[in-house]
């Protein structure tokens, strides 16, 4: 079985999988993902052409569906888990902001941090290398240094720095509050091997910090091609939050920890309602009834939502087990980087699997990530593709991806091997590359710990410098140039 390309070649699939879409008949979901019985597969590797001459479908074409439900859910920064990578951004940016005062490369910091955090009690952890200021010194100012002949860290800023986050967050409840909560610092110095393999020598560039595949994606369904779902679920949290915030009016009454869902109507393949909103709000009224905290939210979430979306046919499930007064890591412990599919796409585009908080930018996991996406979203902007998923894949060590993977799900005006040809040419994708291009050495983070990672506004400091769509008129030059060529 075959797929056959605008140029004429083939993509071939290997017999073993051609075998098991022969009796099969897949069915093209909404992340272009046709699923089989047997297994799921890119819809561009599955896909035959033609019909029968009644009309009917050949055997293992795709049918693409174009009226269905998908759901995706959001979390508050205030949910466990988004504390945690919440206080490891903040370390990030710290690292920066320190390396910056006092004239360490920031090329040079690394940090892979994680964040726990339960009932009265946070414990930070991880492997870093930061400038003295963040060092233990003895009384003539020369680092210390522990056994293994590493620089020992000194706790005290990365703990003030720790509560300053969760200050922010808003939690002053007597099982997690910001002033007494006890925090252990177990941040220690960056393995040699790691070092050795990653950072630039001589005439070896500064290689991937990690293996690993990495995916971005656009679509058109919203003005920030993202998929309509997750940017939803995450306006209705970030609504919310700012009423609460603002310590004014009813939603004063909420606390910090929440978590939304929204399940979301397409006809003709575009977004047109909501059919069901989940939304479970911690609040600080023990007295508050279920009913009484929808009246409180309603209108913040009829707000975030696009007029005509909710109807009187629209199912809503605010707090449906009831009372929500103890939140946050006092209810749940929370971990660093388990919020992956809220972070990115909600479910309607793959994964890699790493997560992206308490990195820096040497690690793949997120700094190839924020590549794929700023790829993805420049190829829908240039209107190449109503939506587009790119695959980069990394060993650690190596400076240049090992693969360029792009699928278009049938929506494309260009062939996709020469999009992914291109896509290596117009943009460096080595570590280093995509730190220069995206300006990622900066204290830019934190901001992206709640809310998605994708999908914002790009900010004057330079964050979310990936959401830009910069790269448009060097990607249809490439492409021009290559048909020219051809010609």
């Amino acid at each position: 079985m075959t797929q056959t390309r605008a140029d004429g070649k083939n993509r071939g699939i290997p017999p073993v999988l051609a075998a098991q879409f022969q009796s099969a008949v897949p069915v093209r979901s909404p992340e272009g993902i046709a699923s089989v019985r047997g297994g799921s597969f890119p819809a561009r590797a599955c896909a035959s052409h033609g019909r029968r001459a009644d009309g009917g479908l050949t055997q293992g074409q795709s049918v693409v569906r174009s009226s269905y439900l998908f759901t995706s859910e959001s979390v508050s920064e205030g949910h466990p888990d988004k504390v945690c990578d919440r206080i490891s951004d903040e370390i990030v940016d710290l690292v920066f902001r320190e390396a910056k005062k006092t004239g360490m490369d920031p090329a040079k910091v690394r940090i892979a941090c994680e964040t726990l955090a339960t009932t009265n009690r946070v414990i930070i952890a991880g492997e870093v290398r930061v400038p003295e200021t963040l060092l233990k010194t003895d009384r003539e100012g020369k680092v210390l240094l522990d056994g293994a002949g590493n620089p020992v860290v000194n706790p005290s800023k990365f703990r003030s720095t720790a509560r300053k986050a969760i200050r922010a967050i808003g939690y002053e409840q007597s099982g997690f509050h910001w002033k007494t909560v006890k925090i252990d610092v177990l941040l220690h110095g960056q393995s040699a091997d790691i070092a050795a393999g990653v950072d630039e020598s001589g005439n070896k560039d500064v290689g991937a910090g990690d293996q690993g595949i990495m995916f971005g994606y656009a679509t058109r369904e919203t003005p920030e091609l993202l998929p309509a779902p997750i940017y939803y679920a995450h306006k209705i949290l970030e609504t919310l939050a700012e009423a609460r915030k603002s310590g004014e009016g009813p939603a004063a009454v909420l606390g910090p920890d929440a978590k939304s869902q929204v399940t979301v109507r397409y006809e003709d393949g575009k977004p047109v309602g909501v059919t069901q909103i989940v939304l479970s709000t911690q609040h600080l009224d023990a007295s508050l009834t279920s009913a009484d905290v929808r009246k409180i939210v309603e209108p913040f979430i009829r707000q975030a939502l696009p007029e005509g979306w909710i109807s009187d046919k629209t199912i809503w499930h605010v707090n449906p087990t009831g009372k929500f007064v103890v939140g946050g890591p006092d209810g749940d412990a929370g971990l660093t980087g388990r919020k992956i599919i809220v972070d990115t796409y909600g479910g309607a585009a793959p994964h890699g699997g790493g997560a992206f908080s308490g990195k820096d930018p040497t690690k793949v996991d997120r700094s190839a990530a924020y590549a794929a996406r700023y790829l993805a979203k420049n190829v829908v902007a240039a209107g190449l593709a109503e939506k587009a998923t790119i695959q980069l894949s990394y060993a650690i060590g190596v400076a240049q991806p090992l693969s360029i993977y792009v699928d278009l799900h049938g929506t494309g005006t260009v062939d996709e091997a020469d999009l992914e040809t291109v896509l290596g040419e117009v943009f460096d994708l080595s570590p280093r590359g995509i730190r220069t291009k995206l300006d990622l050495n900066k204290p830019i983070y934190a901001r992206t710990s709640a809310y998605g990672h994708f999908g914002r506004k790009p900010g004057r400091d330079g964050s979310f410098s990936w959401e830009k769509t910069d790269l448009v008129p060097a990607l249809k030059a490439a492409l021009k140039a290559k048909a020219k060529a051809a010609a």
